[in-house]
């Protein structure tokens, strides 16, 4: 899967190339090196993010494998699809997709462009279906912010946007596309590592924890479930340091930042509906 999301990486940038660089023989010098200074300051695109973070989630899923539960599965699309249509971002290049990891390890990643992954601990850290989708919005709220993308050094972008601007399509050699390869999978390193064993930073959790209420509110959920589930992890951090708790900020004070802003005035009850199907879907 990441030797595919590298070739399809790979056209994207050089069809960007074949639509952005002049071939006109007689282009002065002057303006070409504008060009590529220009070329090479844009940001990654959305069809970039997607084939990024295609190949962070191949990454991740030689740690976690995939939890063969197609009704636990398609719940959680259901669930977490709803919640995009109230984000920033409802749509991505790809989708969103959401899948479980099969893992007693309480944690979720949200690889750029729309891929959410969640372990089954994490899944279980959930007692209703507004905990559940109180985790979702979390992590959609980390794409909606390209929070992952963002972990990939400026430097490396610069240099793959200046190699695809210097030259035409055409005039690319072994060297070239060798460079953007390397290139390509050092910026998976980049997330990967972001995503599995640095975490976010403070401001970006607490950024994803406010955009996260939002969403639930939006949605009809209760924005205080996400309270509830944080307080959850700090008690399970009692018993073990990983996982999320392990890559996270000190849940304390996210608990203590979102009780700043929640204001307990509505009641929220969740429906039957909702009630059976979460039981149906966490069954085993």
């Amino acid at each position: 899967m990441i030797h595919r999301a590298i070739l399809f990486f790979l056209i994207s940038l050089l069809l960007t190339a074949c639509v952005t660089t002049d071939s006109k023989k007689g282009m002065d010098m002057f303006f070409t090196a504008i060009d590529v200074t220009k070329k090479a300051s844009r940001p990654i695109s959305d069809e970039e993010e997607y084939y990024v973070g295609r190949a962070v989630a191949a990454r991740i899923f030689s740690f976690y494998p995939l939890l063969e539960n197609k009704r636990l599965t398609n719940y959680l699309n259901v669930v977490g699809r709803a919640l995009t249509l109230h984000s920033e971002r409802p749509f991505t290049y790809g989708g969103y997709h959401f899948a479980v990891l099969n893992s007693e390890e309480a944690n979720a990643f949200a690889c750029p462009g729309g891929i959410i992954l969640i372990t089954k601990g994490m899944v279980d850290i959930a007692q209703n279906e507004d905990e559940l989708a109180a985790i979702l919005a979390h992590e959609i709220a980390h794409i909606n912010y390209r929070h992952g993308i963002s972990s990939i050094q400026q430097s490396r972008w610069t240099e793959a946007l200046t190699i695809i601007g210097a030259k035409a399509v055409k005039e690319y050699g072994s060297q070239e596309l060798s460079r953007l390869v390397n290139i390509f999978e050092d910026s998976i390193d980049d997330v990967f590592k972001t995503l599995v064993a640095n975490g976010y930073g403070q401001s970006q959790e607490f950024m994803a924890d406010e955009a996260a209420k939002v969403y639930l509110t939006s949605a009809g959920y209760n924005p205080s479930a996400l309270i509830n589930v944080l307080e959850r992890l700090d008690r399970y951090s009692t018993k073990s340091n990983r996982g999320i708790v392990k890559t996270h900020p000190d849940t304390l004070d996210r608990i203590e930042n979102l009780k700043k802003n929640i204001v307990a005035t509505q009641v929220y009850t969740t429906t039957e509906n909702r009630s059976k199907r979460f039981k149906s879907a966490i069954a085993n």
